[in-house]
């Protein structure tokens, strides 16, 4: 049975540290997303045409919303973890009487909150810059949730296996965010010439975008339904992994 005020109390300390450190964890993801939108959204986008029947401005607010939510909520989830391991105060932890569930609902779950708090500011921002319906209201939320949920899981990974903090940083810079950028953000697969178009949906982060793309507007690059299949798969995945790691204690208790 899970002890619900210890995750409560984790919960909370990692979401009042994100508070903390409001500008660079909020204010500085939602104006540099700002200047995407004035860039490719105002001045680009008016020299664009329309994407399967979407403006382009519009179009690019899927791909912008994924670059933003993946790399926030895997550097929160990741530095998260990282601080108790890094100051100690992980043994604390580990000695109290929290189970695993307690530790990743509390840890996991702040990082989803951050990034889902992000999502919604960035939508309203965006508001400023162009006009735009989400055609599946209910299933884009569910979809960035489970996105938010993924990744914070995979940035919790990405905590425990960091022994510094060049190898905290190292995946979300130099793998995450240029396969997000590759991932179909500013245009759609179909305009890449052969066999370009399918090389790219090797990039896994295509199905992450075409999957809030089709949640927004109806239309994408890959089927909705493998989209959500691919994502489910990654939650998977990191869970597996993560119960590994607090079986066998790897780098938790060196």
């Amino acid at each position: 049975m899970i002890n619900w005020r210890s995750t409560w109390s984790i919960y909370t300390r990692e979401l009042m540290r994100a508070m903390r450190t409001a500008f660079q964890s909020i204010i500085a993801p939602v104006l540099t997303t700002s200047l995407y939108f004035i860039v490719f959204g105002a001045a680009i986008g008016a020299r664009m045409p329309d994407i399967a029947g979407v403006d382009y401005a519009a179009f690019i607010i899927p791909g912008l919303l994924m670059l933003t939510l993946l790399g926030e909520t895997t550097s929160n989830a990741s530095f998260g973890i990282y601080m108790p391991r890094f100051t100690g105060t992980i043994y604390e932890l580990l000695s109290a009487p929290v189970g695993v569930a307690e530790t990743l609902v509390g840890f996991v779950g702040a990082a989803a909150t951050k990034s889902l708090i992000l999502a919604a500011i960035i939508l309203l921002t965006a508001r400023l810059f162009v006009e735009y319906q989400i055609a599946h209201p209910f299933l884009a939320v569910i979809y960035i949730m489970l996105v938010a949920a993924s990744f914070a899981l995979f940035g919790f990974i990405l905590g425990i296996w960091a022994d510094n903090f060049e190898k905290l940083g190292i995946i979300p810079m130099l793998f995450l965010t240029p396969l997000t950028f590759l991932g179909g953000t500013f245009y759609s697969i179909d305009m890449l010439p052969k066999p370009w178009d399918t090389i790219a949906l090797a990039n896994p982060i295509v199905y992450l975008v075409s999957g809030l793309r089709w949640t927004f507007y109806g239309t994408a690059d890959v089927d909705f339904g493998l989209s959500l299949g691919i994502t489910l798969g990654f939650l998977a995945v990191c869970t597996v992994i993560i119960a590994y790691i607090f079986k066998t204690g790897w780098r938790l208790r060196a």
